[in-house]
């Protein structure tokens, strides 16, 4: 059984409350464990604030574009922003010593960490990540 949907936000922190309904509202996601959606909107938390944040410099007249397709086995989010795109490679890793007590740069990790799988568009404005259950 394959289901879709979409959310537009705007680039404002006060957006994110609007996930927990968007995710809620699959009739897929009360068949998950609580532990695995637990860990889905983590990091689905963490990829659009990137997006808001990074992405779009919090600028509330910039989107973030939310598209989520549960299919057998397999929940698939894309998130997309308005921003320039940036290179995951450049991105410093959280767990080396002179980033560990930095208040911030540990989404991606996290991401890469509790995923599937985890791509980004070339630009680097899009992010796809898949969790399998």
């Amino acid at each position: 059984m394959k289901e879709e949907k979409e959310l537009t936000i705007s680039s404002e922190m006060e957006s994110l409350e609007k996930l927990i309904d968007f995710t809620r509202n699959f009739k897929h996601w009360a068949q998950l464990d609580k532990g695995k959606r637990d860990d889905i909107m983590l990091i689905l938390t963490e990829a659009v604030t990137n997006a808001i944040v990074h992405g779009n410099n919090n600028d509330p007249e910039k989107d973030v574009k939310i598209q989520a397709k549960f299919t057998d086995g397999k929940i698939t989010f894309i998130i997309e922003d308005e921003g320039n795109g940036f290179n995951p490679d450049q991105v410093p890793n959280p767990l080396d010593s002179e980033n560990l007590l930095k208040t911030g740069g540990r989404g991606i990790y996290l991401m890469n960490y509790y995923a599937d799988f985890v791509h980004y568009s070339d630009k680097g404005n899009k992010v796809t990540i898949e969790f399998d259950f």
